[in-house]
């Protein structure tokens, strides 16, 4: 009898084409669903994430169709007040820092050269504000994507569950793919959160995460060429010597 652990991995390369073809897509196919049964399947293979003593704090709003469109237009609505009265940017924050408040190399110069790669894909010129206004909004509409998806967790947890939550939807994304689908995980929308929170129905003891857009990729957008470079592993991996044999660790 085999069990979890006995069982064999009989493609371990499907495993890592997973990984490795995983990557935020940024145009999906509208009008093409994802099948109810396939979205279920898929979360509960991303519930397999493990958590601090099991807590499994994730918890999981899928929109489409009306009660999306719904959401997107709200969310854009305030993007776009935003933009003309920036002195409303008190109703709109975050109910956690992402990024840092004092960015420093090198992340500094990772997160500069994906964002102007992107927009040098797309023809954005530096200081032409509309069109990246308009491109950032392209998240608020889940790049088209037929199914958002909104992650919140319980605000007493601890910053442990958001470690936990990162194993669950990488999950989700690698099984998503696994699968012929596509995602993008979404931290702008945490700006909105309340807005967001109420029209999916979350509790006030909820607090959003982020929001994914998952689907199925146009295969002719220029857009979803774009690939975000990763560093190689002698940049973030130290090997920690061995001490001298006869000498106590």
């Amino acid at each position: 009898m085999t069990t979890q652990l006995t069982t064999p991995i009989a493609d371990p390369a499907s495993v890592d084409a997973a990984i490795e073809n995983r990557l935020s897509v940024r145009a999906f196919l509208r009008d093409k669903p994802v099948p109810r049964d396939l979205l279920d399947r898929l979360l509960q293979l991303a519930s397999r994430a493990p958590s601090g003593t099991n807590t499994q704090p994730w918890k999981v709003y899928v929109l489409e169709g009306a009660t999306r469109d719904a959401l997107c237009d709200k969310v854009c609505q305030a993007h776009d007040s935003l933009r003309e009265h920036p002195e409303l940017e008190t109703n709109f924050r975050a109910d956690y820092d992402y990024y840092p408040r004092q960015w420093v190399e090198p992340y500094l110069g990772r997160r500069r050269q994906s964002g102007w790669s992107l927009y040098g894909l797309l023809g954005i010129a530096k200081g032409d504000k509309d069109r990246m206004h308009a491109q950032h909004q392209r998240n608020f509409r889940l790049f088209d994507a037929p199914v958002g998806l909104m992650f919140t967790v319980d605000r007493v947890m601890g910053q442990g569950s958001l470690l936990d939550y990162g194993m669950f939807l990488q999950n989700l994304m690698l099984a998503a793919r696994a699968h012929g689908l596509h995602t993008c995980p979404q931290a702008a929308w945490n700006d909105y959160a309340s807005i967001v929170l109420p029209h999916i129905g979350a509790s006030a003891e909820e607090m959003l995460v982020c929001g994914m857009a998952l689907g199925w990729a146009d295969p002719d957008a220029p857009v979803n060429t774009f690939s975000a470079p990763r560093e190689p592993v002698s940049a973030f991996t130290h090997w920690v010597p061995q001490p001298p044999q006869g000498v106590a660790g």
